[in-house]
């Protein structure tokens, strides 16, 4: 239900949604968890439902804050190459993060050093 939200606000014929959503459950691996409430999930399967929610309808733009901060390195790999996929058919992603490895996904880096945009990345 969670995942099938944004498709019934765009009056997706009910075959079509729970179509959308079965193939967002198996591209997550989260299949056998389709039944649990969220406070049944771990925070990394809450995660996982949240993204497949926000890309369930073929977004054109998907802000993404801190994306995989639940997730550990393998689910994290997975959630990035799905974004990776999704830039290639067009769609814009704006992702906000901490990580270096995530952001060499991306074709441009915006680096903010006290929300100004800094030329150099911030030292750790």
């Amino acid at each position: 239900e969670n995942i099938e939200t944004p498709l019934l606000y765009r009056k997706v014929k009910s075959g079509d949604r729970k179509s959308l959503v079965c193939d967002m459950l198996d591209r997550f691996g989260i299949v056998g968890k389709k039944d649990l409430f969220p406070n049944q999930l771990s925070g990394g399967q809450q995660q996982l439902v949240g993204i497949a929610r926000a890309i369930v309808g073929g977004p054109k733009l998907l802000l993404a804050d801190e994306p995989t901060g639940n997730l550990h390195s393998r689910q994290g790999d997975e959630i990035m190459a799905v974004f990776r996929e999704l830039n290639q058919q067009g769609t814009t992603i704006l992702q906000v993060t901490h990580s270096d490895r995530n952001a060499a996904y991306g074709n441009r880096i915006v680096h903010l050093h006290d929300g100004l945009i800094s030329n150099q990345p911030m030292e750790q």
